[in-house]
């Protein structure tokens, strides 16, 4: 099975018209005039136990006896203006991955952050450093305050530090109404629940459109067709819930692609209702 869903994946990468190499853990296919890479920073065999209020039977409706796999994931997108990376995961492989891109930190002008969880900023300092040395760093108010004031948490505090004023903070809008972009192009948009002030990047140029909605799920197998099952690591279950049910809802309604930081690759594709849930179709 795993053998036949990732023929499935490579298959569908192709019919996107990017340019797949699953051997690097880069895809790269374009957004109107914008080149949108999706970098794997790591991959794993997934735990289902994270879910919440689901038992074993449930679960063997969705997973096969074989398991199934796990990935970090980053964006980047080069823009006829920028360099803007989306989330940094665990801050190893990122840099590799942009290297090959023939991207170096420093020409990094932005870093948009979903949110303030360990695997999306660990790459943004080490031993007190910024290591992406020239770029501004946007947060949600509503992320940042909550893991800096309301529930400090020191890897966060570590991670903002050596960005001083280049940190700054915006308020995402309402999926479906009238936003302003952050950046040319980029629109963010509020998906709380699994954090505080968790943020999708509504990516538009020309007619091209992706959704790069973070951490909306976590187990794809599972929460694409029953998006009503959230997991442990959400501050908020049911906000969460809500919040993934209007993304996907959103994203079949309108065509658009949606990407996710833990979905395997090639980590982006479309989205169809299915029954009470949905359906996710790689690279389609």
């Amino acid at each position: 099975m795993k053998r036949t869903m990732a023929l499935g994946l490579l298959l569908g990468a192709a019919t996107m018209g990017g340019f797949a190499s699953e051997t690097d853990g880069i895809y790269t296919y374009k957004v109107g005039n914008f080149e949108v890479s999706m970098l794997v920073e790591t991959q794993r065999t997934g735990n289902a136990s994270i879910l919440i209020g689901v038992d074993d039977a449930f679960l063997r409706r969705y997973i096969p006896e074989s398991g199934f796999m796990h990935s970090t994931n980053t964006f980047f997108i080069k823009t006829p203006r920028q360099n803007i990376l989306v989330d940094t995961g665990f801050g190893g492989a990122v840099f590799e991955k942009m290297k090959k891109l023939g991207v170096e930190p420093d020409k990094v002008d932005a870093v948009l952050l979903t949110h303030l969880h360990g695997d999306h900023i660990g790459g943004l300092q080490k031993d007190g450093k910024a290591l992406f040395s020239k770029a501004t760093i946007y947060v949600s108010t509503k992320d940042r305050e909550y893991f800096t004031k309301t529930n400090v948490n020191a890897g966060v505090v570590a991670a903002l530090a050596p960005y001083g004023s280049r940190v700054v903070t915006f308020e995402p809008g309402e999926l479906g109404a009238r936003i302003n972009d952050l950046l040319p192009g980029i629109k963010p948009i509020a998906a709380y629940g699994h954090t505080p002030g968790h943020t999708a990047f509504l990516i538009e140029d020309g007619n091209g459109k992706l959704l790069i909605a973070g951490d909306f799920l976590h187990v794809a197998l599972v929460q694409f067709p029953a998006p009503d099952v959230s997991a442990s690591y959400d501050v908020d279950p049911k906000l969460a819930a809500a919040a993934r049910r209007q993304l996907l809802d959103y994203a079949a309604k309108n065509k658009i692609p949606i990407g996710g930081m833990h979905i395997v690759y090639p980590a982006v594709g479309m989205v169809e209702p299915a029954g009470n849930g949905f359906k996710f179709v790689p690279g389609n």
